[in-house]
């Protein structure tokens, strides 16, 4: 055997084993988990009501669900707060467990994760200026469109397969959804494309200039992400099947997800008192 074929045969068997003892710490992430006494959660905390920061607290639905995956496996919830296009690399480089952060399950990013059941219905929403020129999503071609980096709306935006049957003439891209709507609130984009629930958050705070537009940009699906070939995805699933089946999961959502009819009807009660 001459020494090309040496080494081919030698980094063949490393990658072998460096293949196998990562499938075997998948299989056995639960088991280290519990012995570690906690499990990590990482995310991207600018997406209320996801996950976003409450005082240097970082609260939301997915930390709720996550709380809830810590309980079932009897350990501590550590949770990191990165930026939303590093997350599927900090979990594979092994910094954390599991994502959770309103991440939706593509077929691009199930070749580098396994992804749970779905547990929430969403979409990708448009934002755009009262009195701007985008009225319909048919308006956004031709526009200067700003996005979360990294986010499903980035990704139909920027159209890099063809898939998409709106072609906008910019896509600018930011680390978090509030400096996209910054920027259309400063006129230098023309709308922007984000989930509909932070989206909606974000309008609220400067609705006398912003909108959201009633047609949605996308349907899409939130589930948790985990490493490839991992076991804690059957826990996961276990999870978010019990919080559906009790009716918790719904309660979790309705208390971070409120369209005012509530707080309309308390001022009106308030209102009758007076």
């Amino acid at each position: 055997m001459n020494m090309k074929k040496m080494t081919a045969v030698l980094l063949a068997g490393a990658m072998t084993m460096a293949m196998g003892a990562s499938a075997v710490m998948a299989e056995g992430e639960v088991e280290a988990i519990k012995a570690a006494g906690k499990v990590v959660m990482t995310t991207n905390a600018e997406f209320e009501p996801f996950e976003f920061k409450d005082g240097e607290e970082i609260v939301g639905i997915d930390v709720e669900i996550a709380k809830k995956i810590a309980e079932k496996l009897g350990v501590e919830l550590e949770i990191t707060d990165i930026a939303f296009d590093s997350l599927i690399p900090s979990l594979n480089a092994g910094k954390a467990d599991f994502i959770a952060a309103g991440m939706t399950a593509t077929d691009e990013r199930r070749k580098n994760v396994d992804f749970s059941d779905d547990y929430f219905n969403a979409s990708q929403t448009i934002i755009t200026a009262i009195d701007g020129e985008v009225k319909s999503r048919a308006d956004l071609e031709g526009k200067i469109v700003g996005v979360q980096q990294g986010t499903t709306g980035d990704i139909y935006c920027t159209n890099e397969d063809g898939s998409s049957d709106i072609s906008v003439a910019e896509v600018r891209r930011y680390p978090k959804g509030m400096d996209a709507v910054s920027d259309l609130l400063a006129g230098r984009v023309d709308a922007v494309v984000i989930d509909d629930f932070p989206a909606k958050k974000l309008v609220e705070k400067n609705a006398d200039k912003i909108m959201t537009l009633d047609e949605a940009m996308t349907e899409e699906t939130y589930a948790i992400a985990v490493p490839l070939g991992s076991d804690l995805t059957e826990v996961v699933n276990e999870v978010i099947k019990e919080l559906n089946e009790s009716g918790e999961m719904d309660k979790i959502v309705s208390a971070y997800i409120s369209d005012g009819t509530d707080e309309a009807a308390e001022e009106e009660a308030s209102s009758d008192a007076a």
